[in-house]
């Protein structure tokens, strides 16, 4: 007998109720796929996040990380942070907030939303109204001679 992923059930795996609240078919990769990033709160690129499936030993396509990662962010399950024409980051996290990326580590951090407001503190176009400001502050490491 197959499973029957999209009974209702007061046990359910939460990871799993929220891809069916979403809208999302149930499959068995997506579920392995969503089960790896929303294990906690990260940022992970989708070559990353295939190398962390690999490492678990899932079967899963670097096609279909690509796929379920662009469906994800669709449904609003995962937010995707563009970093530079080579680099996309995926926050399990989709609540809004702000991030740094360091240039020399490639690491994505969240910010401090006080840290954020300081930016936004300017004047809108005439006619304009604010939708939603998306930071991604650039740093790199100190140096020292």
């Amino acid at each position: 007998m197959s499973a029957n992923f999209t009974s209702p059930s007061k046990n359910r795996d939460p990871i799993k109720q929220r891809l069916i609240d979403s809208g999302i078919n149930l499959t068995r990769q997506r579920g392995i796929i969503a089960n790896t990033l929303f294990a906690r709160n990260q940022h992970v690129t989708a070559e990353q996040l295939y190398e962390m499936l690999n490492q678990t030993g899932a079967r899963v396509s670097k096609a279909t990380v690509y796929n379920t990662l662009g469906l994800f962010v669709r449904k609003g399950l995962v937010r995707e942070i563009f970093i530079d024409a080579s680099r996309t980051f995926y926050d399990s996290n989709n609540s809004h907030h702000h991030h740094f990326y360091n240039v020399d580590t490639g690491d994505l951090i969240d910010v401090k939303d006080r840290l954020a407001h300081h930016f936004v503190d300017q004047e809108l176009p005439e006619g304009t109204a604010m939708d939603v400001v998306d930071l991604v502050i650039r740093v790199k490491n100190n140096t020292s001679a």
